[in-house]
């Protein structure tokens, strides 16, 4: 294990959470707010932290997959224990479970809150609150490596570790250029947005806002009722950008490098927009006794169904008071998830296509013994070390899901609430039904509760193996 290496980037990264800091801190001078020292002294802190990391030289810049599985799952942790600094030392989250589990779930991208009166917040702290799920959909790793001269074609592992999904290909040869081109796409679709909602209801603070939950597909709003007061024309907007994020971002370089064929052959792609397509179709027929008109119905539909199945968790209606039919479709959306290499959560589609073309061929297999089928994605074979890893990761994803469920139950709130929020949470969705369903929020829940709630969205968000290998004793001990 190169311990030094760990943590001379976790220097680095906290000195970038300094420099995200600087935006909030700008935000709350302009509006003249006293939380700007909050964040002042959260860079100092920052500051100092990282000056001690950095100082740690390591005698080789290599990576192995161990080290980025570590490094991923320390930054994630040591950035949300920072992040929730401001929120605290403000007053405006008095608790630091709460204020911990608020930047988890920002950074995460969950959007689950535990804010009962976000329009009371200072506009310094809103910034912030939203901006960590800007910083957390593309992943910070991702921009230490795209900035960092040095980084050798071994951060290949960091990327990795941290960017969703069950493979991740370099676009170019470097990864340092791989990790340029995915943030410059991420840049210029957030800015497109903030034009696109600028030129509507929206001011330029709720544009940014809005601009940093959609890109990071997290879903923290500054109304209490979400998206819901703003216009059609911004429902739309929002509608169209979260199923943008929803996409695997090497098909946009695809379609900057004019490859248009292979963007045609992609079949999770096809399949994310035909679930789009399908759910929105069935959820506005099942809901359209709740709307004036057919429009307004599948403008609300279509919303929910790209807000679910991208798990952003903004809201325009309260979903958990439409039929059990149109709530079970929602529910089923939050496993779901975007594709693999967009910014959404939940299982994702390309392991989901992979496990039904694998079961088919197994079935096929029994009828037929002495057939021998390939598991294709694209046209191209999947490998048996995708499939095998595919295969873990359901046995993991379902386990912890069960894990989660089995120790909110000690919390006494009922079913129905417990189980939307395991899943609502390890899939980085956000809102849930009952207690916290889009109109709620966490705050039903015991400190423990929410503890066991913030390792289930870095469990998610991560998914799954940089987490447990770091809390792993032959991970640190195992010299190979």
């Amino acid at each position: 294990m190169n311990y030094r290496i760990i943590f001379n980037t976790l220097g680095k990264v906290v000195w970038a959470e300094a420099l995200f800091l600087l935006l909030p801190l700008a935000t709350s001078f302009i509006y003249g707010e006293a939380c700007a020292y909050s964040f002042i002294i959260t860079i100092i802190i920052a500051l100092a932290l990282g000056a001690c990391l950095y100082l740690i030289k390591p005698k080789s810049d290599i990576v192995f997959a161990k080290e980025g599985f570590v490094i991923a799952a320390l930054t994630w942790i040591i950035m949300s224990a920072l992040g929730a600094l401001p929120f605290v030392i403000s007053g405006e989250i008095p608790s630091y479970v709460d204020a911990l589990f608020e930047t988890i779930s920002g950074f995460t991208t969950t959007g689950a809150s535990t804010v009962a009166n976000v329009e009371a917040m200072s506009k310094g702290i809103l910034m912030w609150r939203s901006f960590t799920h800007w910083i957390g959909g593309m992943g910070v790793l991702v921009f230490i490596v795209a900035l960092t001269r040095k980084s050798s074609d071994r951060s290949i592992h960091i990327l990795r570790a941290e960017m969703p999904g069950p493979s991740v290909d370099k676009l170019v040869p470097r990864s340092r250029d791989t990790a340029k081109i995915l943030y410059l796409i991420y840049v210029a679709l957030t800015v497109s947005e903030m034009i696109f909602l600028w030129l509507g209801d929206m001011n330029l603070f709720e544009s940014v806002v809005h601009s940093f939950a959609t890109a990071g597909t997290g879903g923290f709003g500054i109304r209490g009722d979400s998206i819901a007061s703003y216009s059609a024309y911004s429902q739309w907007v929002i509608t169209v950008f979260m199923l943008l994020f929803g996409v695997n971002f090497n098909l946009y370089f695809l379609l900057i490098a004019k490859k248009f064929k292979y963007i045609f052959k992609s079949t999770e792609l096809k399949v994310y927009l035909s679930i789009v397509v399908f759910m929105t179709a069935l959820i506005a027929f099942n809901t359209s006794n709740l709307f004036s008109t057919i429009g307004e119905g599948i403008r609300t539909s279509a919303f929910q169904v790209a807000s679910i199945i991208t798990t952003t968790g903004f809201a325009t209606a309260d979903f958990d008071a439409w039929s059990p039919f149109a709530k079970t479709l929602i529910f089923l959306l939050m496993f779901v998830g975007g594709c693999a290499g967009s910014t959404a959560g939940g299982m994702k589609l390309s392991r989901l296509i992979i496990i039904v073309k694998r079961v088919k061929n197994e079935l096929r297999r029994v009828l037929h013994p002495r057939t021998y089928t390939l598991v294709k994605l694209d046209g191209k074979r999947v490998d048996d070390t995708t499939l095998h890893s595919v295969s873990t990761y359901m046995f993991l994803y379902m386990f912890i899901i069960a894990g989660t469920l089995f120790l909110l139950s000690f919390n006494g709130l009922d079913f129905e609430t417990n189980v939307s929020a395991a899943v609502s949470c390890f899939n980085n969705v956000g809102p849930g039904f009952a207690k916290i369903g889009p109109a709620l929020n966490y705050t039903v829940y015991s400190p423990f509760s929410k503890i066991i709630l913030s390792v289930a969205m870095l469990l998610g968000r991560l998914e799954i193996y940089p987490i447990l290998l770091t809390f792993s004793f032959a991970t640190w001990t195992n010299k190979e």
